[in-house]
């Protein structure tokens, strides 16, 4: 295996996340109180919070907790969920599990740096570039066309991280049943599910759609809980699941009890706290929209289709990277440049920048943002 190379995001946010006085890059939904998210348990979870033992747990995830999850889906029962320490050690666990050297992988790009670090340490990658100047269309011709007799995964992330992409449900099954097909697992990212502007364009969820297929998803974003550390990965292959509980003997072990018992709590009052997200999102788009457009001169401005984050255009001479040193330093403001994003497999924009349109109360960030701005001109 090769060595990992640094991780970028995270190097970047080891320096600036809690010091900069205005996060605006975060890219998870607004949080919550305990006391806010006690208050949505039933009796039967309130007292198992209660009367929690402080034990170990099982490797696949507490039981309750895995059939909360199930049923997050058409297809997936309990035993078809696996947990694990947030969604970074399941992407993790399930390349370590799904490939090795002589292997070959497909990667999306732009894309969170460990889903094309991790398999290019394993095994052969290629990438297929999201289309920029398409509203950044996944063109499926050229993942047929990357695809090898020894392909074994096709890695996707929708809602997208960075862009906010949502494709089309038709392209989303269609990609599900090639991988299929072939014999390829698609791995499917899904940790944006239920953001989306329009519930109209929401996606099935990949294993639903085959039993090859693998669903990513966490507490973190959607849901605005990343404290807990709960993530997961739903598939109905049982020699997978069983790769992938044996893979995490040599990590976690076992998840941590409480966030066990919070994140059930979470998962069954999703339709309350996706409700309350989405209405952050709503209220919050609307002041962005006159951010950029008062600002047309330096930025190119698309909301995101789902999700909490956008990739907008700075159109400055300074150049990105610049930009939001600057920023962050003079202004106190956060943002990620797209250097973060760059990629090892395909060409990347390199004059974009990451923001968070999730969290609550965004006025004070682009407020110190605009005065900023203004100062400079």
């Amino acid at each position: 295996m090769t060595r990992l190379p640094d991780f970028r995001l995270e190097t970047y946010f080891s320096r600036w996340e809690f010091t900069a006085r205005h996060h605006l890059t975060a890219s998870d939904a607004q949080t919550m109180t305990m006391a806010e998210l006690l208050g949505l348990a039933d009796a039967d979870d309130r007292r198992a919070w209660e009367e929690l033992a402080l034990g170990y747990t099982e490797t696949f995830g507490d039981p309750g907790l895995r059939e909360a999850i199930a049923g997050m889906y058409e297809t997936v029962g309990a035993d078809d969920v696996v947990c694990f320490a947030g969604a970074e050690e399941g992407l993790y666990i399930a390349m370590q599990a799904l490939l090795d050297r002589g292997d070959h992988a497909v990667v999306l790009t732009p894309n969170y740096q460990s889903a094309e670090t991790v398999p290019l340490a394993l095994c052969e990658v290629t990438g297929v570039a999201l289309d920029e100047k398409q509203d950044w269309a996944l063109d499926l011709d050229a993942v047929t066309a990357a695809l090898r007799p020894t392909t074994k995964v096709v890695s996707v992330n929708f809602p997208h991280n960075p862009t906010g992409k949502v494709i089309d449900r038709a392209e989303f099954t269609a990609l599900a049943a090639l991988c299929e097909e072939r014999g390829i697992h698609l791995f499917s990212d899904e940790v944006y599910r239920g953001l989306e502007r329009d519930p109209a364009r929401i996606l099935p969820q990949a294993a639903d759609l085959a039993p090859s297929a693998l669903s990513l998803n966490v507490t973190s974003k959607s849901l605005g809980l990343p404290g807990l550390r709960i993530g997961w990965i739903a598939c109905r292959d049982r020699a997978v699941r069983s790769r992938l509980e044996r893979a995490k003997h040599y990590t976690t072990i076992c998840n941590a009890a409480p966030s066990e018992v919070l994140a059930r709590i979470a998962i069954k009052a999703r339709a309350t706290i996706l409700e309350r997200n989405r209405g952050i999102i709503a209220a919050n788009l609307p002041l962005f929209d006159a951010f950029f457009a008062e600002h047309a001169d330096l930025f190119e401005w698309q909301a995101p289709d789902g999700g909490c984050v956008a990739y907008p255009r700075y159109l400055g001479a300074d150049g990105v990277e610049a930009f939001c040193t600057r920023l962050v330093e003079e202004a106190g403001v956060l943002l990620l440049p797209s250097g973060i994003y760059r990629s090892e497999l395909t060409d990347t924009p390199a004059d974009r920048f990451r923001i968070g349109v999730g969290r609550s109360n965004p006025e004070p960030a682009l407020q110190a943002f605009a005065d900023w701005l203004r100062a400079r001109r």
